[in-house]
């Protein structure tokens, strides 16, 4: 695959191609996941849940992203790789351009960073300094303690229209890409109508511009536990490549996520 730019991403969201996303935290499966037609890969914090082993990915520090995108740069030199901004690396927008800056130069293309209308200024911030920003909203792994659990979010019609406000104003700010996690399918679907750029879905309908799982979901390697938006895509394959292969193809041809696997 040559090489992924956020150009890219923004015409397949306008040509409707589906955009395939999945977390890595190594060079080799980096490597696995990009030669076999991965677009985007996520230096996730949940590598303090599936990597570390903990129950939430508050313990995740910058360091730790830092050192795994490095290794996932030199697996997949030419993929869109998107590293996470940890619990608290962004309270105030110069702080996030410290701690951003660090994980542009251990290889990321861009910072996510999870949160609504309060991260406005530290997107302006970022973009003005030249760093791309991906946002999050949504189910917000990092606010685990405040919201009182893994829940689906903006169920209600005023939850529904308050998050596409936080969109749009986010979009405004200079963010270039969106990430929406376990939302109601139609408000998936609604969040890629409203917005010109491209977005990512993970539990929230096939309708979103893109699909991201993490990896040890999407290859059944949590055997006590697989939330109801994934699916185990190595059943059925006998190599690891052929099951990133029929992620890929599923998510193209909009077969998956499923109906089973979305929320109403």
């Amino acid at each position: 695959m040559s090489k992924v730019r956020i150009s890219q991403l923004l015409k397949m969201k306008q040509s409707g191609e589906k955009i395939t996303a999945v977390t890595a935290y190594d060079a080799s499966f980096s490597k696995l996941f990009h030669e076999n037609g991965i677009e985007v890969i996520l230096i996730g914090d949940s590598l303090g849940m599936v990597l570390h082993g903990e129950d939430t990915t508050l313990g995740v520090s910058v360091e730790d992203i830092a050192y795994h995108t490095r290794a996932v740069r030199k697996g997949a030199a030419d993929a869109f790789v998107i590293a996470d901004m940890p619990f608290m690396s962004y309270p105030d927008p110069d702080t996030a351009g410290f701690h951003a800056a660090e994980l542009m130069r251990a290889g990321a293309n861009m910072v996510k960073m999870e949160g609504g209308e309060w991260l406005v200024d530290t997107v302006k911030h970022l973009t003005q300094q030249g760093i791309p920003v991906c946002a999050h909203l949504g189910l917000l792994p990092q606010q685990v303690h405040l919201i009182g659990g893994y829940r689906v979010q903006g169920k209600t019609k005023e939850q529904a229209d308050k998050l596409i406000e936080e969109a749009l104003k986010l979009q405004a700010a200079g963010a270039q890409l969106l990430v929406v996690e376990c939302i109601p399918a139609a408000l998936g679907k609604r969040f890629s109508e409203a917005l010109h750029i491209p977005v990512i879905g993970i539990g929230a309908g096939a309708d979103t511009d893109g699909q991201i799982l993490v990896m040890h979901d999407m290859l059944g390697m949590n055997a006590d536990y697989l939330p109801k938006f994934t699916r185990n895509f190595l059943v059925g394959h006998d190599s690891l490549a052929k099951a990133v292969q029929s992620y890929v193809a599923a998510v193209k041809d909009a077969s998956f996520p499923g109906p089973e696997h979305t929320f109403s």
